[in-house]
């Protein structure tokens, strides 16, 4: 492993599965904005823990979009393929942190499914390149 210790990475990682949870939790709760963003702080923090494992830091940011430029760094073909197919999606979780919490803004069940699946896909990601960076692989 480079970089940061197994322990934060997988403090990181449990968060984020939490939060994953919660975001599941509250969606079948009809607890639209909650889902919106525990699925952004799913996201966020495990972009975070597979920054700190693959490349021994992160940014302290709490960009989506910021953060897979930096993953990146790890293989770009694969980073920049998945933002060009999700850039709206990413946006909308992205700004979910914010907007969930402090603007007239209302998620609805349609709106939160579709943050939960994009959180799910970007930890997916995540997971496919930790695999890849395992095997020596560079894509």
């Amino acid at each position: 492993m480079e970089g940061g210790s197994i322990s934060e990475v997988e403090l990181l990682k449990r968060r984020a599965s939490s939060f994953l949870e919660l975001a599941r939790y509250s969606l079948g709760r009809g607890l639209y904005d909650m889902a919106a963003f525990n699925a952004e702080q799913a996201a966020q923090l495990y972009l975070k823990a597979t920054l700190l494992e693959l490349v021994g830091d992160f940014p302290r940011t709490h960009s989506i979009l910021y953060l897979l430029g930096e993953l990146k760094r790890v293989s770009e073909a694969k980073v920049e393929d998945f933002v060009r197919r999700n850039k709206r999606r990413l946006h909308v979780l992205e700004d979910a942190y914010l907007t969930s919490r402090y603007f007239y803004k209302f998620f609805d069940r349609e709106d939160a499914e579709d943050l939960v699946s994009v959180a799910e896909e970007v930890i997916r990601l995540c997971e496919e390149l930790r695999r890849g960076v395992g095997k020596g692989e560079d894509a």
